[in-house]
């Protein structure tokens, strides 16, 4: 085979081996494509973005993704309404029942009812003690005696301790007593009830008449004495006079009638 032969194969193959390569024109075609990339992102960058469309947009994406925000709710819970699609508050709507499920207790009415009678009870029972522990000396000496009776916190005055017989003038000796009854009354913001008694021993004399005007005028003897304490007023005091007709006990004896003579001073609860 001669040279020339040899040089001529070569050629060939080299021309083969151009044609199956990439054609001379993708080169400039790849550049006029980058050019235009380029363009588009410049205009994009450029334009002017409407907000309220991206955020349908986003909203969009987040739905199709299940993508979930927490929201605040700031107004009331409205119900909806399938057909028209919009918003209404709820109505409240009434149930009547023709029976009573259920009832209330006045605590006022309650405590009138109910509780009354074990909060008088009590009060007596502080009222009493009291009255206990400052005439606890005349108490022990047997001049003055404590009683709960009707609601009231009862001091009772011996008859032989206070009065003379027949009349309504206080003994001088019992002033002192009286005074330290008025010192415990006035620690008591109340009314008083002074009452008289006496024994069923009729009596008619020129300054009394019967039992009836002496009862009343020994309990009108203990409120002035009382009444000089300057604590206590006229207005707390009320005046009663029985006679006989509240015995403590039965007038057969000398010492029952004596258990009968008394002078009561009550204190409204």
């Amino acid at each position: 085979m001669s040279e020339h032969d040899t040089d001529s194969d070569q050629n060939n193959r080299r021309e083969k081996s151009q044609d199956s390569g990439i054609p001379r024109y993708v080169a400039t075609f790849a550049d006029l494509m980058t050019l235009l990339l380029c363009f588009f992102v410049m205009l994009v960058t450029m334009a002017e973005i409407d907000a309220l469309k991206y955020k349908m947009v986003v909203r969009s994406m987040d739905n199709a993704f299940g993508v979930q925000r927490p929201e605040s709710v700031d107004d009331i819970l409205k119900g909806t309404s399938v057909i028209k699609q919009t918003f209404s508050a709820a109505k409240p709507a009434s149930t009547p029942w023709a029976e009573v499920r259920q009832t209330t207790v006045d605590d006022k009415q309650a405590l009138k009812v109910d509780d009354a009678a074990f909060y008088q009870a009590a009060k007596l029972k502080t009222l009493q003690n009291q009255l206990q522990q400052a005439l606890s000396a005349e108490i022990s000496e047997g001049l003055l005696s404590l009683e709960s009776l009707s609601g009231r916190v009862l001091i009772r005055i011996n008859e032989q301790a206070s009065f003379p017989s027949a009349r309504a003038t206080l003994k001088s000796a019992f002033s002192p007593v009286l005074r330290r009854i008025a010192k415990a009354l006035s620690d008591i913001d109340a009314e008083f009830v002074v009452a008289g008694h006496t024994d069923n021993v009729p009596l008619h004399s020129a300054q009394y008449r019967s039992n009836w005007e002496l009862s009343a005028a020994r309990a009108t003897s203990v409120v002035h004495a009382l009444l000089d304490h300057p604590a206590l007023r006229p207005e707390q005091f009320r005046i009663e006079g029985y006679a006989d007709t509240q015995p403590l006990v039965a007038n057969n004896t000398d010492a029952e009638r004596a258990m009968n003579r008394r002078v009561e001073i009550g204190i409204i609860n």
